[in-house]
């Protein structure tokens, strides 16, 4: 029985024209494979395509008695520029058939075995290109290797030396190609009768393709007029002759073969090594491992094609990257023309007629659960090592195209990556230039990163003055220059203090902020500190001066900064940072007790394990109890300091040097996020009830998320406390100030800013006071007796008077008008303004250009003084913003399992809430709505929600409501002050002992258990699903002990049971 095929309804004339974003449009046919499944048909530039998406419908086109390559869309319209050249030409075309026949010898093994020097001699350039760059400067990964693809396939396909590297733009060729591909896509969306009207677009398509065949025509006339015997692509298109009929190619096929294969030769591979790089960046522990190969293979000598068939796990990174991330994502095929039915059947019960264009999605193919898993979305080069890769189903890895008609120059493209990615990881080590950075797509025909930048630092056995020579001889044994091109300036920055190297892990900001801060002090000790993320400081780990490192744990993983330095230290081996003198201070969350300071204490014992001497005992502070900067201030003092030897009558700490300019009013804000707009800003309680918000925002362009992401928010402190500040410092409102360059601050230096800004954007306003910032305000405070009143607060009431009523440097400065603080040490005793995360509460199904947040907001009486109130600075920043107003967001991925199950047909979810830990549950059911609106049959979900009262704090409840109508969810709700209205049940762990015995059944089945809210609904709900494991062990007869039920426990936390707990 046939089944009509799903998909979005169109719109009169224009069909699904704005179901599709033009500049990212994979995701958008990804998402609506998401929403309709295994395949959904769409309306575009007035006919109809069908798009598949699992590898079994690819297996079935792939069948070469039934269906074709079809050139069609954006193909179709790239024969304006090449015609019938190899990748466009229509099946069967006369022109193809010999250009195929006639260029197949040339993309032979030897032939590509001897291209390899001049590869290697491309290769080279760019290496010494980054190493003269230095590591602070920002390389434009894209950028760089599209030099080094198209000077590759020009010099070893043609002969041609187009020195991309040696010219600061890049060639003509390759603005020319972007605007033809750019456009093809583009005129593809649009009705024919469309493309009339764009006239100016028009004229420069047709002159992109004028300068694409000037180009090839050079190189072909210069081949002609100097002729050369080499055996390269370019001859053979020249000389050759079709084995079966005798026949060369035509002056015109040659041209177009020529741009051809300008193209497609690196603008695929200029791709897979940016996506590479990317991916290898983003995972430590595959880096680690490629880098760790090369150097065994390969060693320190040159690298020579002998080595090319000996790097297996290069090639597996290269074949996972292109699992993800396939450069060429899609390709389209079509019954045979000469079939005698007019209709084939696909999948057994859809109907594709003649004609019909049938479009395989392979980032979607590539992620097919059935094939690779639950865990499809991570890069795991393992699965593709050569035994599991030969080992995948028939047709489940297809970057290259499929049959015939795939690439031709497969192997060249594969020779070159893995010799390049070799010769990098020979040279350098890399870290992202922002190390939150989330993948971006740039798309023509073909899709690159957007906006990926890095730096390179030559590894420690790298000698500069050497490396050219390096790179093609075995300089090994070979004295080493002293002149290294890492600038490391502690020695000369400051000549009479001593050097430190302080290095910090910090997602969030906290830990950098405790890095300037004890910079700061370290230089009122004698030290010249230099503050670095801990990824600068891979294989590079000073010997001669104290190392202080300080980092946090996210969920038990490395901070984004800090990931690449924990994989190197895991990997080390014997004593190889003997004579490195270290200390260690922890950040971490007591919420996560199971991963508790589980960074900090892997950076301690690695250390420690690997020959280093340990200067202080490890410092461990956590930020759950808020008392962060007082356990860094105590373990300075107590530990770091008294090991250090230094004087205890030491220099205050250096505060920030400013100039104060109350006469202009410029600002020159610096912020890493983007902008997003609100749409909507929603109060979701009812009067009197503690205020839960929900915004809608439009997010910065190019920004994605999956459901489960968080959003991170850079907040703004309050007016009211802003105005206090300058209350206090008796100043203007358009006080301007401006930090000197030098200062170990997270301030803008160098020029001047608003005063305004700086407290309101830049610093924490609110951050209880810390033992020293007591101790300098009573410092400044000429009257002894107030000053001995001020310094008590300090003493042992510090907890109570201090923590507890979470009492700011502000707060102090107001009740005691008589200190005279200096301005510069205050803003000097500030912490720098933190992100704040909420879990997105929406699905990018319905629309990815949006995402929601649900939120309380944060508004107290102040315990410090009866008429001040606490505010919570991003709740607050965040209730007061308006529709069509701006802030700054980015979007954070999940570090857990925090997502809907792979596998949504076959894996049942079981979900667990209180609050607004309600808000990502709300994007995954919303998520199942949208499917199951497509038709799709899902495996049933459960959702536990508690709330305090049914009539005045469920939020979305109509909502929920209609989708648990649609059988979308079914909802427990655990009402704590009306308990009658929930089986008694006051707690969601009460409710989910009352429906234990439907859940066992569901879990049985395989479901997915997640949970979000307070710690005390991560423990209730944990406690409270061992306690129903020990129940059914003992209805079978099989009791067990605490220690087993907590083996269970930790087993299942390890897929299946996911946790996003917060304070």
């Amino acid at each position: 029985m046939t089944e009509p095929i799903p998909g979005p309804p169109g719109l009169p004339l224009l069909g699904n024209i704005n179901d599709i974003d033009p500049a990212d449009s994979m995701a958008d046919l990804c998402r609506l494979a998401d929403t309709y499944g295994p395949i959904f048909k769409l309306n575009l530039g007035g006919s109809d395509r069908v798009f598949i998406s699992t590898r079994e419908l690819l297996n079935e086109v792939c069948d070469d008695q039934r269906f074709t390559k079809m050139v069609s869309g954006p193909l179709e319209e790239i024969r304006n520029g090449v015609h019938d050249g190899l990748f466009t030409a229509y099946p069967g075309e006369h022109n193809w058939e010999i250009a195929h026949r006639v260029l197949m010898p040339a993309f032979g093994p030897l032939s590509i075995r001897s291209m390899f020097d001049e590869m290697h001699d491309i290769a080279s350039q760019l290496v010494v290109k980054w190493a003269r760059f230095g590591p602070k400067e920002r390389i434009n990964v894209p950028e760089d290797f599209t030099r080094l693809t198209l000077d590759s396939i020009a010099i070893c396909a043609m002969g041609t030396r187009f020195n991309s590297f040696y010219h600061e733009g890049m060639h003509p060729f390759v603005d020319a190609m972007v605007g033809l591909l750019r456009e093809s896509a583009a005129r593809a969306r649009r009705p024919a009768v469309a493309n009339y009207l764009h006239r100016s677009a028009q004229l420069k398509y047709d002159a992109d393709i004028s300068l694409l065949k000037k180009v090839a025509a050079e190189v072909v006339a210069e081949r002609r007029t100097v002729p050369s015997d080499k055996k390269d692509l370019l001859n053979a298109m020249i000389n050759g002759r079709d084995p079966k009929t005798g026949e060369g190619l035509t002056e015109e096929s040659i041209l177009n073969n020529m741009i051809t294969f300008l193209i497609a030769g690196h603008e695929t591979t200029s791709g897979l090594l940016s996506f590479l790089f990317y991916y290898l960046l983003k995972n430590p522990a595959a880096y680690q491992t490629a880098q760790r190969q090369v150097d065994e293979v390969v060693g320190r000598g040159p690298i020579t094609v002998d080595h090319m068939s000996n790097l297996p796990y290069i090639e597996a990174c290269l074949r996972e990257t292109l699992r993800l991330r396939p450069t060429a994502p899609a390709f389209t095929l079509q019954p045979l023309p000469d079939s005698p039915d007019e209709y084939v059947s696909l999948g057994g019960k859809y109907q594709i007629r003649k004609g019909q264009t049938i479009v395989a999605l392979l980032p979607a193919i590539h992620r097919d659960p059935a094939v690779f898993g639950s865990d499809a979305e991570a890069f795991r080069p393992e699965r593709m090592l050569d035994e599991p890769f030969s080992k995948l189903p028939n047709n489940s890895w297809k970057p290259f195209g499929h049959g015939m008609r795939g690439c031709i120059g497969r192997p060249f493209a594969w020779q070159e990556a893995v010799l390049t990615t070799a010769m990098l990881l020979q040279t350098f080590d890399f870290r992202q230039d922002d190390p939150s950075y989330t993948l971006q797509i740039k798309q023509t025909l073909t899709i690159k990163p957007k906006d990926f930048f890095m730096h390179a630092s030559l590894r420690e056995h790298i000698d500069p003055v050497h490396l050219e020579k390096m790179l093609h001889v075995d300089t090994s044994n070979e004295g080493k220059g002293q002149d290294k091109a890492q600038n490391i300036d502690t020695a000369t920055a400051s000549k009479s203090k001593k050097p430190m190297t302080i290095l910090y892990g910090s997602n969030a900001g906290t830990c950098e902020a405790l890095a300037q801060s004890l910079a700061r002090v370290a230089s009122g000790r004698g030290y010249h500190a230099q503050v670095d993320p801990l990824d600068s400081a891979v294989d590079k780990v000073p010997k001669d001066q104290p190392v202080i490192l300080i980092s946090s744990s996210y969920e038990g993983q490395p901070p984004d900064n800090a990931a690449h330095f924990c994989e190197w230290l895991q990997n080390l081996d014997g004593p190889s940072l003997k004579g490195v003198k270290y200390a260690v201070f922890g950040c971490g969350n007591h919420d996560w007790v199971s991963t508790f300071h589980q960074v900090p204490k892997l950076l301690n014992s690695g250390f420690e394990g690997h020959g280093a001497t340990q200067i202080a005992k490890m410092g461990l502070g956590d930020v759950a109890a808020g008392d962060i900067f007082n356990d860094f201030d105590r373990w300075q003092d107590e530990q770091l300091w008294s090991a250090l030897g230094g004087d205890a009558e030491t220099e205050e700490e250096v505060g920030l040097e400013i100039d104060i300019d109350t006469g202009s009013r410029r600002s020159k804000l610096r912020q890493d996020v983007k902008e997003a707009v609100v749409m909507s800003n929603e109060l979701l309680t009812k009067d009197g009830e503690p205020e839960k918000r929900h915004i809608v925002l439009n997010l910065p362009t190019g920004v994605t998320y999956k459901t489960g992401d968080y959003l991170a928010v850079l907040p703004m402190n309050n007016p009211k406390n802003v105005r206090r500040v300058l209350k206090w410092a008796h100043l203007p409102w358009d006080t301007m100030v401006t930090i000197k360059d030098g200062a170990n601050t997270t301030l803008p230096t160098g020029h001047p800013i608003s005063m305004m800004d700086i407290l309101g954007m830049y610093v924490e306003l609110s951050q209880p006071a810390t033992r020293k910032n007591i101790a300098r305000i009573a410092a400044s405070c000429s009257d002894e007796g107030i000053r001995l009143k001020i310094s008590a607060l300090a003493g042992k009431n510090f907890e109570q008077e201090i923590l507890n009523k979470r009492r700011s440097p502000l707060d102090i400065l107001e009740d005691y008008p008589a200190a005279a603080l200096p301005l510069s040490d205050f803003l000097a005793m500030l912490p720098p303004m933190r992100i704040r995360q909420y879990s997105i509460s929406s699905s990018p199904l319905p629309d990815p250009t949006t995402a929601t947040i649900t939120w309380s907001v944060l508004d107290t009486p102040s315990k410090s003084a009866g008429s001040k109130r606490f505010l919570g600075v991003a709740s607050n920043y965040l209730s007061s913003v308006e529709e069509g107003d701006r802030i700054h967001v980015a979007v954070k991925p999940s570090h857990s399992n925090f997502h809907p199950p792979a596998d949504i047909e076959n894996t049942p979810v079981i979900m667990f809430c209180a609050g607004t830990g309600l808000a990502p549950f709300r994007g995954f059911v919303q998520e199942r709505a949208m499917q199951v609106q497509a038709g799709r049959k899902l495996a049933p979900a459960y959702l536990f929600i508690g709330c305090a009262h049914p009539e005045k704090d469920t939020l979305f409840s109509n909502e929920f409501s209609q989708w648990e109508k649609d059988g979308v969810v079914k909802l427990f709700y655990a009402f704590s002050k009306s308990s009658s209205q929930s089986k008694g049940c006051r707690y969601v762990q009460d409710r989910l002992w009352e429906e234990r015995e439907e859940m066992v059944k569901v879990f049985n089945e395989g479901a997915s258990l997640y949970v979000c809210g307070s710690g005390m609904v991560g423990e209730g709900v944990a406690s409270t699903t061992k306690r129903i494991y020990q129940e059914a062990a003992e209805a079978l007869g099989k009791p067990k002990t605490d220690d087993e039920v907590e083996a269970w426990f930790a087993e299942i936390k390890s897929d299946r049971y996911a946790s996003d707990v917060f304070a």
